[in-house]
């Protein structure tokens, strides 16, 4: 049922509008500005929010929208691009955003004001996301960021604020770009172009963009970097990572069920590496195998991509509007061969024992074996992202209130294909079985690879259909001014279906990652809003949403913020409002999911002392959605204000702070730190002593785990300098501190994150632009401060702070041509040192790209 305010609100404005508006119009135009519905007079509102325009881009010298945002100080963890993506991912090719780190689930994205539909391959298994890499930079005219909670405004997924980034809609003439990049080191290298062209009819009544985007990086693999070349980073002061399945392999007696089931005598016998194991390779119990010089750092990717906007006014009440963009991305992803980690067995009667070809390392017992299947070759993958969107709509007005319907509907329709490297795991056992296939061997018939070889198929596809409409008007006056209001409402239909080929989904594929999940949800919300001039120097906004879900129901946030000018050139300014983000569909509703984290296992840790209980290993967990969640909720405010000291410089400074409850999510090392012994969370080996077996599966699924709280400061300053004969200097700084980054689990206990592993407390970038005659420069100092290593994974030293310098140079002395050069960390500087990363450093949070030098050349009439 919607509430009695809301109503009332949606009737007075109904009223109003179908009634002649005596109030003078307002002298200064009105400009749309996100975070309201509506229009302001000036940019600068009760929320803080940052503003990126063309200009600003180009200056920072970003290749594509993801490199852009990620080097925004209020980004965090949970932020990742293409470059942070592998073999083992499930959303390979995409890229997302997470402000003030509350996670890319916890960040709309809005195109031109509006929702575009998820990715239908989910981050990491759990993480719904819209794929900016879906989006041109070269059709951006520019990125507002509203940086506090707005599902008042907006509803679900604005938990840590807004990005809207607004598209070239009204472009003018016509304009071709070319840009050229290239690496330092190894790999690497881009190519990218496009064009746009605007025109108006003769009329003046009809307005047409069309803008063309084309976008090639290749790749780059950890062997590209002295300091990813090997998983074996002892030598830097970090760990061995290298895998315990090697080929040659190691093994151990085990007994097999007669249903093909495989339990290790692990009470009576350890692992053993195969004798022909080479010496280098030979660790502990195992043999090892170097995973990281063949696996992707930055994949090779291709993007194509068409927009067009058209209006067409019809006379001065009524206007037609039409969005339409399609975007085409591929990605080939490449990894180390398959691993087996006990999944396959010889019996003690196998032919090739009989024979003499194979030698029993455990004479008269069944074996079971971690060995990788290198002779499939190594795995590699083709990522094919499809993307479309479509907005039809109507604008106008109706006496002196402006009205506005809209039909979006936007998919997103990802196919991933396994073209190398993956074992159909019965035709491998059946070979096995018969003598066909020698695991104690290193070369194997060419005849039988080709028969247990396969390509995957996995296809998804999420939709998103909205109607949404809105009126927004002047009330009534006040001594201060008008009261300005909107209300409006939306109906949205979401889609997900996530599906992996019946191999897959019958177990049959084993080392791959992929999900199964499908869901539909049907969302309808109304909303009210009020700008209210208090005093002619207090604004305040009052704002309500109300949303009705399908699947979970109803939930209302409101928002109150307040603009207070005491002096010409100071503004002060507060908000307070709830936000929740509802459970995603793959949440809801992912199949049982096989995943194969590092975790500790604590129960037989104190028992053994093994390395292999008491250091992060990867173990096997069944992961699936709750049906049952319920979404997530959040307060937020902040208090803060800018400055106009003079004409030339300002300071702002606004403190901000979010606290979530409900959170989503699962912990997993937790979950085995406190039920290690239950059979119904783990399945372990059978054990004849006081000692649990080893770890065979873990079960576990998505819940309403406890809380978060972060707090911090976001500081910025500006300043302009004219000179008489030396140019304009801008130069800038902004910086994000977070003060506090908790998270408390169901059972009160807390962690805290500032500071901690991939949640550094400052992140900073100063810039320097300078003008003279022809010629524009520009610098960027991007700072990303010192964490704590991840100490679960057993790390005890800071990963230190990693600076870059962007630079680039432009001409516009050519009439109608710009020519510019520039490096992204010109000084090539290497990413920091991370002891408990294979690849040698944190790669959620650094890059590895190193310097990369472009040219660019654009020609506009």
């Amino acid at each position: 049922m919607i509430p009695t305010f809301l109503r009332s609100s949606c009737a007075l404005a109904v009223m109003l509008a179908v009634t002649p508006n005596v109030y003078a119009e307002q002298e200064l135009e009105r400009i749309e500005v996100t975070g309201t519905h509506i229009k302001r007079t000036d940019m600068e509102g009760a929320s803080p929010m940052s503003v990126l325009t063309a200009e600003d881009i180009a200056k920072t010298g970003a290749q594509d929208i993801s490199q852009l945002l990620s080097k925004l100080p209020e980004s965090g963890s949970g932020t990742f691009s293409t470059q942070g993506n592998n073999a083992d991912d499930t959303a390979n090719g995409g890229a997302a955003v997470s402000l003030r780190g509350l996670g890319a689930d916890s960040t709309l994205v809005l195109l031109n004001g509006r929702r575009i539909a998820v990715s239908s391959f989910a981050k990491s298994i759990d993480t719904a996301f819209v794929d900016i890499n879906s989006i041109p930079i070269s059709a951006v005219k520019r990125i507002d960021i509203v940086k506090d909670g707005a599902s008042a405004t907006y509803g679900s997924d604005a938990i840590a604020g807004v990005i809207n980034i607004i598209l070239k809609k009204d472009f003018e003439g016509f304009e071709v770009n070319g840009k050229l990049a290239e690496t330092v080191e190894d790999g690497g290298g881009q190519q990218a172009a496009s064009m746009l062209f605007g025109t108006k009819s003769d009329d003046g009544k009809s307005h047409t963009t069309v803008i063309v985007d084309y976008f090639k990086e290749r790749e780059t693999l950890f062997a590209d970097r002295d300091y990813s070349k090997s998983a074996d980073q002892s030598a830097n002061g970090g760990s061995d990572f290298r895998s315990s399945s090697g080929n040659p392999g190691s093994y151990i007696p085990a007994t097999v069920g007669s249903d093909g089931s495989i339990t290790p005598k692990s009470d009576q016998y350890s692992w053993t590496p195969d004798v022909n194991c080479p010496a280098d390779l030979t660790k502990g119990p195992y043999c090892r195998y170097d995973y990281a010089p063949l696996m992707t750092s930055v994949p090779e990717t291709t993007r194509v991509g068409l927009s067009v906007f058209q209006d067409y006014q019809f006379n001065d009440d009524l206007k037609f509007f039409a969005e339409l963009m399609y975007q085409h991305n591929d990605s080939v992803i490449k990894g180390a061969a398959s691993p087996s980690f006990g999944e396959f067995y010889m019996l003690a009667d196998n032919p090739l024992f009989a024979s003499g070809a194979a030698v029993n390392p455990f004479p008269g017992e069944d074996l079971t074996m971690r060995r990788r299947i290198t002779e499939t070759g190594q795995r590699q993958k083709s990522a094919e992202s499809n993307s479309a969107r479509m907005v039809l709509g109507l604008n106008g007005m109706l006496a002196e209130w402006e009205w506005e319907l809209a039909y979006t509907y936007s998919y997103n329709r990802n196919h991933e294909y396994g073209e190398q490297g993956f074992v159909w795991s019965p035709r491998l056992q059946e070979a096995i079985n018969t003598g066909t296939f020698n695991p104690l061997a290193t070369t194997q018939n060419p005849g039988v690879i080709d028969q247990i070889t396969v390509n995957t198929v996995r296809n998804g596809k999420s939709t998103t259909q909205a109607f949404d409409g809105k009126i927004v008007g002047d009330l009534f006056d006040m001594p201060a001014g008008s009261v300005g209001m909107a209300v409006g409402f939306e109906h949205r239909k979401e889609e997900l279906s996530d599906t992996p080929d019946e191999l897959f989904k019958r177990g049959e594929i084993f080392g791959t990652e992929a999900t199964e999940a499908a869901g539909s949800r049907d969302q309808t919300s109304v909303f009210v809003e009020f700008a209210v001039p208090v005093l002619e120097s207090l604004e305040a906004q009052l704002a309500a949403r109300y949303e009705n879900y399908s699947d979970f129901g109803n939930t209302t946030n409101p928002k109150v913020a307040l603009r207070y000018t005491p002096l010409d050139n100071l503004t002060l300014r507060a908000s307070w409002g709830k936000a929740f983000r509802a459970p995603s569909l793959v949440q809801l509703g992912l199949g049982a999911t096989q995943e194969s984290p590092g975790l500790v296992d604590t129960t037989r840790c104190p028992l053994t002392g093994l390395e292999e209980d008491c250091t992060a290993q990867e173990r096997t967990v069944i992961f699936s959605g709750n049906p049952n969640l319920q979404p997530e909720e959040s307060t937020s405010y902040n208090l803060g204000g800018v400055w106009a000291i003079t004409d030339d410089l300002s300071v702002g400074v606004d403190y901000w702070n979010y606290d979530q409850e409900g959170l989503i999510t699962s912990d997993t090392q937790y979950l085995l730190d406190n039920q290690g012994n239950n059979p119904d969370v783990v399945k372990r080996e059978p054990s004849s002593t006081a000692v649990p077996g080893r770890i065979i599966e873990i079960y576990d699924q998505f819940a309403n785990l406890g809380s978060q709280n972060t707090d911090g400061v976001d500081f910025d300053i500006k300043y302009q300098l004219q000179t008489q004969g030396m140019g304009d200097f801008n130069f800038s700084y902004h910086l994000t501190w977070v003060n506090t980054f908790d998270q408390v689990r169901a059972d009160g206990t807390k962690r805290e994150l500032a500071g901690e592993y991939q949640h550094p407390e400052y992140r900073w970038t100063t810039g320097a632009d300078w003008s003279i005659a022809d010629w524009r420069t520009s610098a960027r100092l991007n700072y990303i401060g010192e964490y704590m290593g991840d100490v679960d994974a057993g790390a005890t030293k800071k990963i230190d702070a990693f600076t870059t310098l962007d630079m680039n140079v432009s001409y516009i002395g050519l009439e109608k041509w710009t020519l510019t050069l520039g490096a992204n960390n010109i000084l090539n500087a290497d990413p920091s040192f991370s002891e408990t990363s294979f690849m040698g450093y944190d790669q959620a949070t650094h890059s590895a790209i190193g310097a990369l030098w472009y040219g660019k050349v654009g020609y506009r009439f």
